[in-house]
């Protein structure tokens, strides 16, 4: 399963302290701990010796700790004490699997299979680097929903005037103006997206024409790029939203959305709640999809020509061969 290979967002970096935490990627269950330098790593969420959850457990002396037994296991996965024989010096073979953490965004990132003698670099988020824009993650959402289904819907334009009707659309002005698609190293690309929005952002006072630029980076990261209507940014600012999805199984998912704005005046609860709204709306239709899997096969579902992106898209996965939650 190529998604193994790939880097997936798993926790907020600021959910990860003192204890371990249990999150799910892929069917996998995962432990997440911070050794006593305080460096994020993930193993499987069972502990070898009787199957018990790690994320029960503790930290301890920069060890990981099984709740059951009091096992003890080092940053390498490699068991160092069993307090019921303390003279005992485990074998190599008494270890559990680790797997590989990187910390971007605000989120901590999980890489479940590395391919031999590749380094497979995490999802690009551009805006990140740009220190004239404020950061504020948005989430998680736990979705009964596939990664796939909720990138596209992310990439969908054409619902805005009745799933947004009165904040990101109207039903006045549902047309697509034709928008460019295409191909590039990490994915696909729109632009000269198009739409006229009663609220583009949080102090819109009246509607404005807005342009967007939506990108696929990694199977299930999208990236938005907003050039607003003149006088609602500053010095023409392209601010931007990433869109970081955790497929826990093929038909859930977990759900973050990293704002970069130029708005330094609102409160991070302020920004959170209006993207909050928008997203609510989403939920219950992403929800209501069948099949909940995103079909690949053009037949399966019926498309117009508003739909270039989403066709894009699934062309993009059938060709890096995506398994988990497409049919």
């Amino acid at each position: 399963m190529m998604e193994k290979n790939q880097w997936h967002p798993v926790a907020l970096i600021s959910d990860v302290t003192n204890g371990p935490v249990g999150v799910r990627l892929l069917g996998q269950d995962v432990v997440l701990w911070r050794d006593a330098q305080g460096v994020a790593k993930a193993f499987v969420d069972r502990c070898p010796h009787r199957g018990a959850r790690f994320s029960l457990g503790r930290v301890n002396e920069g060890n990981l700790e099984c709740p059951y037994h009091g096992w003890q296991f080092s940053t390498t996965g490699q068991c160092v004490k069993v307090p019921a024989v303390p003279g005992f010096t485990p074998p190599p073979q008494h270890c559990v699997k680790s797997f590989g953490v990187q910390e971007a965004y605000g989120l901590i990132w999980v890489q479940l299979e590395k391919p031999e003698g590749v380094d497979v670099p995490l999802p690009v988020f551009e805006a990140e680097g740009d220190e004239r824009l404020r950061k504020v993650n948005c989430g998680p959402y736990d979705v009964q929903a596939s990664a796939p289904r909720i990138i596209e819907n992310f990439l969908d334009m054409s619902h805005f005037g009745f799933v947004h009707e009165g904040w990101l659309g109207s039903r006045d002005t549902t047309e697509m103006s034709p928008y460019n698609v295409e191909t590039t190293p990490t994915g696909v690309k729109a632009t000269n997206c198009k739409a006229v929005q009663p609220i583009s952002n949080l102090h819109s006072t009246k509607p404005a024409e807005v342009h967007y630029t939506y990108e696929v980076t990694a199977p299930y990261t999208a990236l938005l790029t907003k050039i607003p209507e003149d006088g609602t940014t500053k010095d023409g600012w392209r601010e931007a939203i990433g869109l970081f999805i955790c497929p826990m199984t093929p038909t859930t998912s977990r759900v973050w959305f990293r704002l970069a704005v130029a708005d330094f005046e609102s409160s991070d609860d302020k920004l959170q709640a209006f993207q909050h709204t928008i997203f609510t709306q989403d939920q219950p239709v992403l929800e209501s999809q069948l099949p909940k899997e995103l079909p690949l096969d053009p037949r399966a579902e019926l498309h117009s020509s508003a739909d270039r992106m989403s066709s894009a898209y699934r062309r993009y996965l059938k060709g890096c061969g995506v398994t988990f939650g497409v049919c």
